[in-house]
């Protein structure tokens, strides 16, 4: 599970909505939390409409009040600031983790009008997550600072989920927050099909019809599979087989269920640049605001 959390920060109001975040986690899962500042080169005055923190010394007195003010007593709370003025802060960032910090969770807060998904194919997130292999937490901003409770967790998978390395993580989560899980699998239908599969779909419909509805059939026998080792561990969960687009599924299906969390698993460094372009997860992150949880995965 996760035993060491960061929390990189600009100063802005936007990126300490990952702090309830964050203050939940190291609390219910006992872990550190570090918090970084990246001293950035030639930056703005301001950053999402609050001044931006070029002083070391500031960034430093910064740190230290969050670290007293926004984590439970116990929590242990570290803090460090790159003073070395940087051109690339998430190449700094993922410098860090891997030979500094090293920590097994990373939160980020979306910024932008566009939310997670500019973010992500912008200079932070997207070059973090594939950069470092490290599991990354996005979260959306938001102006309250209300308690981050874990009730529900949706975990969205493929119909050949027996061997889908987030389930491990799920079950952890799901065991330390006391929360439900609910795996979702939605296989596309013939009008929803994209790519070269759309293609195929449009020369050979009766035989696209049938391997889709044997992907259902596969995927339901995984899925009882789930819910019978959840169940024998005292864990609460629900599957369901959906058909449709997926990231619009999976999105009014976690709005729906009021879900606190939606899990992906990645494929590996370099594949999680190429599994947000061309999968759901994007999709997902443009149509919800519930924080995303994305797992590289092994080759």
């Amino acid at each position: 599970m996760f035993k060491h959390i960061l929390v990189p920060l600009d100063g802005s109001k936007l990126a300490e909505s990952a702090l309830a975040v964050a203050a939940s986690l190291a609390k219910t899962l006992k872990a550190p939390v570090t918090l970084l500042h990246v001293i950035e080169q030639g930056a703005p005055e301001e950053v999402h409409r609050d001044r931006h923190l070029t002083d070391s010394a500031e960034a430093e007195a910064y740190l230290s009040g969050i670290a007293q003010s926004d984590f439970p007593p116990k929590t242990k709370v570290d803090w460090h600031v790159h003073t070395a003025a940087v051109a690339d802060v998430s190449r700094s960032i993922v410098d860090h983790s891997a030979d500094e910090i090293q920590p097994d969770l990373i939160l980020l807060c979306a910024h932008g009008n566009g939310g997670m998904h500019d973010l992500f194919f912008g200079n932070i997130a997207q070059q973090v997550a594939a950069a470092s292999g490290t599991p990354v937490m996005l979260i959306k901003p938001t102006e309250s600072q209300t308690p981050f409770k874990i009730k529900r967790i949706l975990v969205p998978l493929d119909n050949e989920s027996v061997h889908d390395e987030a389930i491990p993580i799920a079950k952890q989560m799901a065991k330390a927050f006391k929360a439900q899980l609910d795996l979702l699998c939605v296989i596309p239908t013939l009008g929803t099909l994209s790519g070269e599969a759309a293609a195929s779909g449009n020369l050979m419909p009766a035989t696209t019809t049938a391997y889709l509805d044997i992907t259902e059939e596969n995927a339901r026998e995984h899925f009882q599979a789930h819910l019978d080792e959840f169940h024998s561990m005292g864990l609460s969960a629900t599957a369901e087989i959906a058909r449709g687009d997926p990231a619009t599924i999976i999105a009014k299906t976690a709005d729906n269920n009021r879900e606190n969390l939606i899990i992906f698993g990645t494929h590996g460094r370099l594949g999680l640049d190429a599994f947000w372009n061309r999968s759901v997860t994007a999709g997902v992150a443009r149509r919800t605001q519930i924080p995303l949880l994305l797992i590289p995965l092994s080759e």
